[in-house]
């Protein structure tokens, strides 16, 4: 099964992050790259219509997961291993000091 998170820069829907069975996925909208007004969700992720692909989580989501006492909050509440860092980005990251959101896609 493939999870996956609808990222959003501020209030647009930017793209879709995916763990799949060979690692992870980073794709923008198509409606996304047309908006004139369009930014990339980081600089290590410019705008292009070109999956990206990485064996590890993408360190710039890595990075918005929380850590010290939030982490192990957000772990003891949703009872999930600290190391499983894609659910812990899809469950913890609804509400970032930054301009992306990350939404748990529903199937």
């Amino acid at each position: 099964m493939i999870k996956r998170g609808l990222v959003y820069f501020k209030e647009l829907l930017a793209g879709i992050i995916a763990e799949t069975d060979e690692g992870y996925e980073f794709s923008y909208q198509a409606s996304y790259l047309e908006n004139e007004n369009a930014k990339p969700v980081s600089l290590t992720l410019p705008l292009s219509p070109q999956k990206y692909e990485s064996k590890v989580l993408f360190p710039f989501f890595d990075g918005l997961i929380p850590e010290g006492w939030l982490l192990d909050l957000a772990t003891t509440h949703w009872k999930v291993k600290s190391n499983d860092r894609f659910e812990l980005l899809l469950l913890t990251c609804r509400d970032t000091i930054g301009a992306v959101t990350i939404i748990p896609e529903k199937d």
